[in-house]
């Protein structure tokens, strides 16, 4: 499941939900992961359906089908299934990083035997005015089936809310929680899985259901967590740069062209000379599809 399958569309049915948590084993010399496949839409299915089918989050389907009704495509309708990714430049050796921009998570292990991998999957986040502080923190503790203590600042949005919610289909935190060390932050499940891949949250981390239960187990206390902001990522991967953009929604970068050639310089010294192709550049920073893009190529080819 490496990039080669990006370079042919595979047509198929809307498959049942996957398991959750894609998990890939490390390579030397590559930073991109994974397929793009094309899916054709069920009856009464939207792209929400989809997405979660695949361990997508709804910015992730819906950016990468431009034009498409979200809620009601027609059945048929060819759905782009983006599940490819460049890895965050600002990745962790072993522990858990969260890139805002993607809203996406990435879990890194460094084994002791030399292998090394990565779990991944789509997460909600912070709405405007409480988005995550982009931080190092650690994994404190871990809880299963957590009480819901509700902070001032939702009720104070919320009166008619209880102080505290118990575990159960009305818990917010879902069936499990991964608390960081500090500023009430946490990774945790979800009743309302259509808010992943949207930024809904009071600034925790929220997961699908099926995606805290597998990454639950993995994740040791005391793990490592940084949050980053990284709309831009440039990664490599069989002698091509592959630049991916999500949109910049807290609007941190002034200029994404300047930014996708700073990410390509750093591929140019991981592959060697390249030849750019500067139309593909910029139609990816335009359109911020969230897909990888062959933007380059080694000269060597």
């Amino acid at each position: 499941m490496f990039i080669r399958a990006l370079l042919v569309f595979m047509i198929i049915p809307a498959a049942p939900k996957a398991d959750a948590l894609k998990v890939f084993d490390l390579k030397n010399g590559r930073t991109v992961y994974g397929t793009l496949k094309t899916v054709k839409a069920g009856h009464q299915q939207t792209l929400l359906d989809i997405a979660r089918d695949y361990d997508l989050g709804y910015n992730q389907i819906v950016a990468a089908n431009p034009g498409v009704d979200p809620w009601v495509p027609s059945e048929g309708a060819s759905v782009i299934v983006p599940t490819v990714f460049v890895l965050p430049s600002g990745r962790l050796p072993s522990g858990i990083v969260v890139n805002l921009a993607e809203m996406r998570l990435y879990y890194f292990e460094s084994a002791g035997d030399g292998r090394s991998r990565f779990w991944t999957c789509p997460v909600g986040v912070g709405r405007e005015g409480y988005s995550t502080e982009l931080s190092i923190y650690t994994v404190f503790n871990k809880a299963e089936d957590p009480i819901w203590f509700v902070p001032p600042s939702v009720l104070e949005e919320d009166p008619e809310l209880p102080p505290q919610v118990p575990p159960g289909p009305d818990n917010p935190l879902g069936k499990y929680i991964l608390r960081f060390s500090r500023l009430s932050y946490g990774i945790h499940g979800t009743n309302r899985p259509w808010g992943v891949g949207r930024r809904v949250s009071h600034g925790c981390i929220r997961l699908y259901s099926e995606d805290i239960a597998s990454l639950f187990p993995l994740v040791p206390v005391g793990t490592l967590v940084r949050i980053i902001y990284e709309p831009i990522k440039v990664g490599w991967a069989e002698g091509k740069c592959w630049l991916q953009v999500y949109q910049d929604y807290e609007n941190k970068i002034d200029d994404p062209l300047a930014a996708a050639f700073s990410g390509i310089s750093a591929c140019e010294e991981a592959i060697g000379p390249i030849k750019v192709d500067l139309k593909k550049i910029k139609k990816a920073v335009r359109e911020q599809t969230g897909i990888p893009v062959p933007v380059a190529r080694a000269e060597r080819e």
